[in-house]
């Protein structure tokens, strides 16, 4: 296969692990707030953008190869793990529509004075590690749709869910200053909110295709 073909190929999976990781990681919280606080003070925002990047790229990476490997023998499980991502993805996405009536901002004066690089990136992990959501996210959830694709492909869809979180975190961090003025506005939550639910929803039923198509 050259060059073109599997370009054709990859890009679909590329453009899903992007926008899935996306919607599950735009929203108003604790470590994106530390994030764009970090970005407002210019303080260490190179390392603190890096750590949650790279975070996220290890436990998507590790999520979809372990997972991939799990269910390599298991087809069933990997199906009843498909319609369970569904059902989340729905869910997500109706709570993401909930919130989209209602008005809401990105709060970042609560969090504290300037701190050493250590001290930043401390709290970057804690964050980003001790929040039991990112597991549920990235590992199981990221992990078990990545591992339904094709084995050559699944590298793509990691390196889609991985580019999501490079992009996010460079925009709070070195877009700061633009983007804060646009998060203390309700109606941009508003907005974002819709597009996030939207998105959870057609993923959701690419899910459920992919499962269709496998019986």
């Amino acid at each position: 296969m050259n060059l073109h073909d599997t370009l054709l190929l990859a890009w679909p999976v590329f453009v899903q692990g992007l926008f899935l990781s996306l919607g599950l990681i735009v929203a108003i919280g604790a470590q994106n707030a530390f994030v764009l606080r970090q970005g407002l003070r210019r303080e260490h925002v190179v390392s603190v953008v890096a750590f949650c990047a790279a975070a996220d790229a290890l436990l998507i990476t590790a999520g979809v190869l372990g997972m991939a490997q799990a269910l390599g023998e298991r087809p069933a499980l990997a199906q009843a793990l498909a319609l369970a991502g569904a059902v989340f993805l729905t869910v997500y996405g109706w709570r993401a529509l909930q919130r989209a009536r209602q008005a809401s901002t990105l709060d970042v004066t609560s969090l504290g004075q300037g701190m050493s690089r250590g001290a930043a990136l401390v709290q970057a992990a804690a964050f980003t590690l001790l929040n039991p959501h990112v597991y549920l996210d990235t590992v199981l959830l990221v992990g078990s749709i990545g591992a339904q694709q094709p084995a050559p492909l699944q590298g793509w869809f990691a390196a889609g869910a991985s580019t999501a979180s490079v992009l996010w975190f460079s925009a709070l961090g070195f877009g700061a200053r633009w983007l804060a003025p646009w998060f203390a506005r309700p109606r941009a939550w508003q907005i974002l909110d819709a597009l996030i639910g939207a998105t959870m929803w057609v993923l959701s039923g690419l899910l459920v295709r992919h499962v269709w198509r496998t019986l």
